[in-house]
Formats: structure tokens, sequence, C-alpha cells
């Protein structure tokens, strides 16, 4: 499964963005919220790490973080059971010496020690709102041949509206950049320009102890995120290179994108685009094959294991266990685990969270433009 051997050590951010989607993160954070009918966001970062032989993986969480813990377990489905190097899950108050954080330099900070001890010789550093099949691999490699003390993923992108509509930096920051000859010249913090930018995909490559020595200068001054306080005032001084990706990737920064960019991988284009790499895993949950039972219409659908299906699905993405009874009528719908949709009902463009129940002969609808949400647990 894996390329063993690498040296390098992963360090991902799962909290980074939750206020981008507060609906989806009310009771579990970015990295676990359920994508593309099976997996969570973490899958995509986390596969790509260990096909590139990443086995030495730290997941820095801050909170909501139970979910995320049941989700990843020990880390078999990954290959991360290992003795030396593994899955680590790190909150954020693991040590007594430990300090709430709010950006990367702090969190960095509280493991300065596991940093030290560990031996590889580079640290890939990234956030869980992007999906994405990565390879690292290439992106370490062109890191040690540009001669970089930095070096950052990025893609060409028209940024989203949802960024661009943003009036404050309450929920987060983004960074686009100016390059010259693959060195990044200029980092922009929450620009507001129009049209295709090089656009952070915030992911890394530092060598471990560069990273030690800049994240402990940068605790000391009381600096917050890697990118504002460390990489900016330092561009002139660090080879900050910039490394391009032209691969597949969708961004999650609002309820609105996660509904499209699932929605999207209804297209067989995009489905190949972002799977036909390596493999992703995922949490197994032993179940029975999807049944779809005698009068059953189903069209355009992404449906995971578990499902039972009596009544009529269109243009939908339906998680594990989902049931659509007998005259039901599901479209353009994501139907996350165990949702049941009763007789008769009819829903279109809604985002149901998990155990949700549509009683029978209800009517809801949201637009294309405005998906409705319904929370977990809810019987409507």
């Amino acid at each position: 499964m894996v390329n063993s051997n690498t040296s390098a050590l992963g360090v991902i951010f799962p909290n980074s963005y939750d206020a981008l989607v507060p609906d989806l993160v009310n009771v579990r954070l970015m990295a676990s919220i359920p994508f593309a009918s099976r997996y969570r966001l973490i899958d995509f970062i986390l596969s790509s790490m260990t096909h590139c032989g990443i086995d030495n993986i730290s997941v820095m969480v801050n909170n909501n973080y139970h979910s995320l813990m049941d989700h990843l377990d020990s880390g078999r489905e990954w290959d991360l059971v290992r003795k030396n190097g593994g899955l680590h899950i790190f909150p954020p108050f693991m040590e007594k010496s430990a300090k709430p954080y709010v950006g990367r330099v702090g969190a960095l900070a509280n493991i300065l020690d596991f940093l030290r001890d560990e031996r590889e010789k580079y640290v890939v550093i990234t956030d869980t709102n992007i999906v994405v099949n990565f390879d690292f691999k290439s992106m370490i490699r062109h890191h040690i041949e540009s001669g970089a003390d930095v070096t950052i993923a990025y893609n060409e992108q028209v940024l989203p509206e949802s960024f661009l509509k943003m009036q404050a930096n309450d929920l987060g920051y983004y960074y686009t950049f100016d390059i010259e000859n693959g060195r990044i010249t200029k980092i922009y913090v929450n620009a507001k320009d129009t049209g295709v930018q090089n656009f952070s995909m915030n992911m890394f490559v530092v060598e471990r102890e560069m990273l030690i020595d800049l994240i402990n200068t940068a605790s000391v001054r009381g600096q917050e995120y890697f990118e504002r306080d460390v990489l900016l005032p330092r561009l002139n001084k660090l080879n900050v290179q910039a490394y391009k990706y032209d691969g597949y990737v969708a961004r999650i920064c609002d309820m609105k994108s996660y509904f499209d960019e699932n929605m999207k991988l209804l297209d067989d284009y995009n489905l190949d685009a972002l799977f036909n790499g390596p493999q992703i895993y995922t949490k197994i949950r032993d179940d029975n094959p999807t049944r779809y039972i005698e009068g059953a219409k189903v069209s355009n659908v992404m449906v995971a294991d578990g499902c039972v299906i009596e009544g009529e699905v269109e243009d939908s993405i339906l998680f594990r266990g989902v049931k659509v009874a007998k005259g039901a009528k599901v479209k353009n719908c994501i139907l996350m685990q165990d949702t049941v949709v009763e007789a008769g009902a009819n829903v279109e463009y809604l985002i149901m969270d998990k155990n949700v129940t549509i009683t029978a002969g209800k009517d809801m609808k949201g637009t294309g433009t405005f998906p409705v949400y319904i929370d977990k647990f809810q019987v409507v």
C-alpha cells in the first residue's frame, strides 16, 4: 500500500476554516465532515500522505474532535498502526505547559519537544478543507531540487465568492501569491482580486530543524499565523518556493461550496479526476450492499453501501444506510448516514445530516443557490 521510508513527517490541522461552515461543524470539525457518499474530508489528505510514504502523522485537533477520533481510531485503514511513527492525535492540552492556540504557530509551539525528538528531515503541513488526491512525494522532490527553505503548494483559480464577500477576518485567513521564477515574492492576505489567482492550498514543506527555529522565535514574539506572521515578513530572507498543482481540487469554503463540490462528482469527468489516482481509504463499516427494491427509479446518483431505495432518487449523493421509502422523491440532495425519507415525501436541494427523518408526505425544497441544511437527528 505504501512507499515507506520517505524522510518526512506530516502535521495536519483539522480545525482550520471551521468558521466557514458553522452548521456542519456544530458537533464535528472540518476534517470529519462527510464527503462523496462514504468519505470524510481528512481521508483525502491522510491517504495522499500514506501513499507517498509519510507514515508518521500528527493531527493537531483543537475542539469538537470526538467524531474525528472515532473515525480515525488507531489509523489501521491507512496502515498507520506502527511501533515507530504512525498516527498521533494531539489535543489542545496534551501537556501541562500547553496553551490555547489560534493559528499554526501556537499549535506547533505546543509540540516542539515532539518535533525535536523525531528523526525525519522534512515536515509536511496541511489543512483539511481541500479535497485532493495529492502527490506529496513530488512536492518534497521539488522542494529539495529548488533548494527552498519553505515550499507552498498552490493552484490557479478564481477566488471563491464567499471569500470575496468576507467582511471580517474572524472566519480565517486565505492567501494569494506573486511568483517570479518559481519563488514567492509577495503574499497577499485576504485579497479581493478578481480573475484567476495563485491561490495557496495551505500545504507546506519545510525542514524540521528550520521549522523548530521559526516556530520557537515566533512563539516568543507572540505571533500566531505561520503564513502571515512568520513567512510574509521574511520573504526577502527565506527562499520560499511555489509548487503548482494542476490536478483536481475541491475547496470547502461555505455551505454552498460543500453542496456544489459534492454534486460535481456526479459528473464522470470530475469523479475520474479525483479518484483515478491512488486509492482513497476510509473507515470500514461492514454493511450489506445497497438494495434497489422493485419499482425504484434511480438516475445519476452516488450511493454508498447499506442503503435501501424503494422510491425515486435523481442527481443526489447518498451516504451509508440511507432509506428512501416507496413513493418518496429525492432530487438534488445530499443525504448523510442513516437518513430516512418516508413514503410520499418530496425533497429537493436539501443537505440532510446524519439520522435525519423526513416524515411521510412532507414537501421540502431549497434552491440551487441556497440548499437547505437540516441538522443531525431532526425529525421533520
